[in-house]
Order: structure tokens, then sequence, then C-alpha cells
């Protein structure tokens, strides 16, 4: 198979995959005609030619997939309105607290915040995917360790978490518990 006819197998395989796809999965496209470094170079030939299109290919902590560029965002509202969910102040706080400090025990969360953590809250992030038990702390009572998940990554369209946006040095984050 030449690289433009794997090129336009690896399109269509992205474009009607309902999730993101890993390159050891489209790999499994070709058994025996290309390697992952070849298919790598594949994907970045493809993310070139989409620069000027309504879509482009991106690589999230999931794999790869087709996304709608953020500038189409208004148009594409006309037609089927997104209504993203609302979020308490409380939940945001909590989801940042364990986005950048995980794993963090329920204790930490409330320590940090200086509040009581409300169940349905940690419940709430759990059900939306967002974050999981990763193990538990050993000390008395052997806490839940609480840390994002790969779906939270995802939807916030990032790789791994070393792209949370920096907290700026100066600024006070009473909120993740650090002041500067």
């Amino acid at each position: 198979m030449n690289m433009l006819d794997a090129k336009r197998v690896l399109e269509t395989a992205l474009i009607c995959s309902q999730q993101p796809l890993h390159v050891h999965d489209l790999i499994t496209l070709f058994p025996t005609e290309l390697g992952p470094d070849s298919v790598k170079v594949l994907l970045q030939q493809l993310q070139r030619d989409w620069l000027q299109r309504g879509l482009e290919l991106v690589c999230v902590s999931t794999g790869w997939r087709f996304q709608s560029r953020p500038e189409m965002r208004d148009y594409l509202d006309r037609i089927q309105p997104e209504k993203p969910p609302r979020y308490a102040r409380a939940t945001l706080e909590t989801l940042a607290i364990i986005a950048y400090r995980q794993p963090v025990t329920r204790g930490d969360i409330e320590e940090i915040r200086g509040v009581a953590v409300n169940s349905l809250l940690i419940k709430q992030l759990e059900d939306r995917g967002w974050i999981e038990v990763v193990g538990h702390k050993d000390v008395v009572g052997r806490p839940s360790l609480l840390a994002t998940t790969r779906l939270f990554l995802e939807d916030l369209g990032l790789e791994s978490i070393d792209q949370l946006p920096l907290i700026e040095a100066g600024e006070q984050h009473v909120e993740l518990g650090r002041t500067a």
C-alpha cells in the first residue's frame, strides 16, 4: 500500500470513529505494512492537510481525533446549540484542587478549601467521569485518593496533566492552598 492510500485509510477511520484512536489501534489497519513511526508521520501530514479546514486533527490523552475548530463554534451553535453544564464554584474549586494536587484525599481538599466537601459534589465529578479513586492513603481510616481521569483530559483537549495552565506567581490562590 502506498502512503497516499494509507493516509486516506487513516483519515477515514478517524472521521468515522466515535472516540479517539490510539496509534496502536491505527496500526491494526495496516497489519504488515506500517509501523508506529510511519503512522505518526502520516498523522502529522494529515494535521497539515487539514490546517485550512473547519475540522482539525488533534491528539488528546486517549488518542487522535477530528474535532471542529474553536472558531467554528458560533456557526455550529446555530444548528445545534450546545448548553454546557453549569457547575457551582465549590465544584470547580474541588476539581481544580484534584487536578493540580492529585492524588488527594477528601480531607486534603477540605483543608485547602477550609470547608467540608459535600459527598454529592464528589459523586457528581465521578459520574461525569472526570475524577476517580486511584488508591487509598496509608493512614488511619485509609481515605480514598482522588485523581483526574483520561476523560477529564480529553474533555479539556489535553494530552497530559502537565498541559494545565500554570498558576501565576504573585496571585492569591487560596482555593489551591497556595499564596505567593
